[in-house]
């Protein structure tokens, strides 16, 4: 099982693992697969091209299997997949019924049923748990709601039970998500209540929420941080940093009050990391207008930027703007784009050197180094040796010195 693109599509295909493995499927990294599925993206032409490639890949590495692909390129184009010798394309309204597809396409009438198995530690230590689906809101420049459909949110109840079994699993983190997590609400539940009956009902050790907007921030709803619990990092999606730009873009904030959101996060989440998306090269983008974005992102001092270049999607407005930028510069406004991703992101992991904080351990970086990889509370990268195994581990460490892209950390024994 394989997945491209955004932590939605990560939580999906952990549950259809979760599926697949109690129906009595193992799940399996090696090229010996009966059934391999890919969870496809479609946010950029990129996204397309990865799914593309990885399906061929999947082929030629198992000339014998089934090939399963879902997810929103499929439900964006069906038809580009199934000229790649895909065997099963399903859209996301069927993504939750491939385990009974695939059954069905094996002549399986019948799997035993293993009860409580659960798959294995390539997902045991961060789960992400779908809490909504869907936008409504039609950026000019995004496929997502042509793909995901309206928006829809899950039930508090099933995602408390969700997130118990998860603890009951063995994971130390949950990470709820979704398209546009900001606008939950179900029965009168809202985010800021489904995060305080999650703290309140669950014992998860660590809670973390996707992406949000600048918006969808409040005093009122920062209160929840008191809770040493919750992750002290906030994805706040930008997109630009020109006001002039984000009215094409279609976007629901200004500059002016995304700063806002940014400062009251400070002000009431101590050592908090803020990071964010931007993208180079939107339709009509001056040099006046990059340069600005440009500048709002260095005054920032954003904890790290996801930088990607506009990607013309059909179907959307933008793809029929005027002034659409080429290739060339827009791969030159990516590039110093992140270079200051980079120079912001040490900048930051440096503030903490010095400091004790703890993290939870993912995995050995390379066998048999002693060497792990993990992230604090607020998702600085720390790496540290131990003769012992530290995987899905929370341990204190002393940060010490700047160490690939993150920092490398004492353990405190």
């Amino acid at each position: 099982m394989h997945t491209l693109g955004c932590k939605l599509n990560q939580a999906e295909t952990e549950l259809l693992a979760s599926q697949f493995a109690k129906a009595g499927f193992q799940v399996t990294n090696n090229n010996n697969a009966d059934v391999c599925i890919l969870n496809t993206c479609t946010v950029t032409h990129i996204a397309d091209r990865k799914s593309r490639h990885l399906l061929r890949l999947l082929r030629k590495r198992n000339p014998q299997a089934l090939i399963v692909a879902t997810g929103c390129y499929a439900e964006r184009a069906p038809q580009d997949l199934n000229n790649i010798g895909v065997d099963l394309v399903i859209d996301n309204e069927q993504k939750m019924n491939i385990l009974n597809l695939v059954k069905s396409e094996l002549s399986l009438k019948e799997t035993r049923s293993t009860g409580d198995t659960e798959i294995d530690n390539h997902f045991r230590v961060r789960s992400f748990v779908k809490i909504q689906d869907g936008c409504d809101d039609f950026c000019t420049y995004c496929i997502v709601p042509l793909v995901r459909g309206h928006e829809s949110c899950l039930p508090a109840e099933e995602i408390i039970n969700t997130i118990k079994a998860r603890v009951h699993a063995g994971y130390k983190e949950v990470i709820l998500t979704g398209t546009k997590i900001g606008t939950y609400n179900h029965n009168g539940i809202n985010l800021k209540k489904l995060v305080d009956h999650i703290l309140k009902e669950t014992t998860i050790p660590r809670l973390h929420l996707s992406s949000l907007q600048p918006q969808e921030i409040s005093k009122d709803f920062l209160k929840l941080w008191q809770d040493s619990r919750l992750c002290r990092h906030f994805h706040i999606a930008l997109q630009s940093g020109s006001n002039s730009v984000l009215k094409r873009m279609g976007r629901h904030y200004s500059t002016e009050e995304y700063k806002m959101a940014v400062e009251i996060i400070r002000e009431l989440v101590p050592d908090v990391a803020i990071t964010t998306d931007i993208m180079a090269g939107f339709p009509g983008e001056s040099v006046a207008e990059f340069e600005e974005s440009y500048n709002f992102c260095r005054d920032t001092g954003f904890a790290d930027i996801h930088v990607f270049s506009y990607s013309a999607r059909p179907g959307t407005a933008a793809a029929k703007m005027s002034g659409q930028v080429n290739e060339k510069l827009k791969k030159e406004r990516s590039l110093r784009m992140l270079a200051l991703a980079k120079e912001s992101a040490q900048n930051f992991q440096k503030k903490f050197l010095g400091q004790v904080m703890a993290v939870l351990w993912e995995t050995e970086t390379s066998q048999n180094t002693d060497i792990y990889s993990g992230l604090s509370n607020n998702y600085i990268r720390v790496f540290s040796r131990s003769p012992e195994n530290l995987t899905n581990t929370i341990s204190s460490v002393r940060l010490t010195r700047l160490y690939r892209d993150g920092l490398w950390g004492e353990l405190i024994l």
